[in-house]
């Protein structure tokens, strides 16, 4: 299939990119980046060298001189609204790793984005690409909006309890911890090495974009506070929820875990915390649970790689299913170590 990636110069873009080349039905003979444009992608980002010696960067207005069969769209919020409409009217299966598709309220965007949204009538047409817990409808999807990064690792390890009726939801509390690289390419003040190194820092305090993302995921009130650390990927969150169900104990919370994800191949159920390390370079995302029984609490935890499962790998797998393929195919099982 041609595949069309838009944004390909970004952190996200590249990796869409690596991951591409490893996938046997996937061609790319489009990456745009415009102010790449004409260089090579091997120039730009000399890892890829291997994979692609004479792909070219184009401009994004090249796109309709080109078949594309799918374009995965990885620019900043607020850029898809301009591309989907025509692309889709061309044919093109859209997966979208940006926020524009992602909220089926269209106020939400005002409110947590600061703008109206200009394509609103597509909202009810996308697919929420986190397939472990939206696989069927994704099965035969135009528009596919992959989710964010927080969303999905804080969706797959409290959205379980949540679904089952087993914590309350209301005044959920889930802390979060990412590497650099969820920031983008983009410098600011906060990334710069002398700031950033043997760091941490917290932001996006009360308002941060993706509290809307997960609440309308798993259907509960959240205070979501992410943290910038000193590494280049990977992503931890814990999940603070209240039981609500008599008796339910850790290890009906690991059972109800690995009930949950027995079929799915990138969710990984441990006994014991996830470390931010263990899922890099991989689509995976470990989990875990424990329940505090003197204090009525459920702790719900899970780790994976920000720019995999967290965005280029997530949207891959959201093709795979849309298209009928295995969801592993051309994604990596397994994390770099050490």
């Amino acid at each position: 299939m041609n595949v069309g990636i838009f944004g390909a110069t970004g952190y996200a873009g590249l990796e869409v990119l690596r991951l591409s080349a490893g996938h046997p039905d996937l061609e790319v003979v489009l990456a745009t980046g415009d102010s790449n444009a004409g260089k090579r992608v091997s120039e730009h980002a000399p890892a890829l060298a291997g994979l692609y010696p004479d792909l070219m960067y184009a401009k994004a207005s090249e796109a309709s001189d080109v078949a594309l069969d799918v374009a995965f769209i990885a620019l900043p919020h607020g850029h898809s609204q301009s591309l989907v409409p025509s692309l889709l009217e061309r044919g093109t299966r859209v997966v979208d790793l940006g926020a524009d598709f992602r909220l089926k309220d269209p106020s939400h965007y005002q409110e947590w984005y600061g703008e109206t949204h200009r394509a609103a009538h597509l909202l009810k047409a996308s697919v929420y690409g986190l397939v472990e817990r939206h696989r069927e409808e994704l099965v035969g999807a135009q528009l596919i909006a992959v989710p964010g990064c927080y969303p999905t690792s804080t969706s797959l390890a409290l959205g379980p309890f949540l679904d089952h009726g087993v914590v309350e939801a209301a005044g959920l509390i889930v802390n979060a911890l990412s590497g650099v690289s969820g920031a983008g390419r983009a410098t600011s003040d906060r990334l710069h090495f002398a700031r950033l190194s043997g760091n941490a820092e917290a932001y996006g305090l009360l308002r941060h974009r993706h509290t809307i993302e997960i609440q309308e995921e798993i259907g509960a009130e959240v205070l979501f506070t992410p943290h910038l650390v000193p590494v280049s990927r990977g992503m931890l969150i814990t999940g603070y929820a209240r039981v609500s169900a008599s008796g339910f104990t850790t290890d009906d919370a690991l059972a109800l875990l690995r009930s949950t994800y027995e079929d799915d191949p990138f969710v990984v159920v441990i006994d014991e915390p996830p470390t931010l390390k263990d899922p890099v370079g991989s689509n995976l995302c470990f989990v875990s649970a424990r329940v505090d029984e003197r204090t009525g609490w459920l702790v719900a935890m899970s780790s994976l790689d920000n720019l995999v499962k967290g965005a280029a790998g997530q949207a891959i797998q959201a093709f795979n299913v849309a298209t009928g393929r295995d969801e592993t195919m051309g994604l990596p099982l397994s994390g770099v170590t050490p």
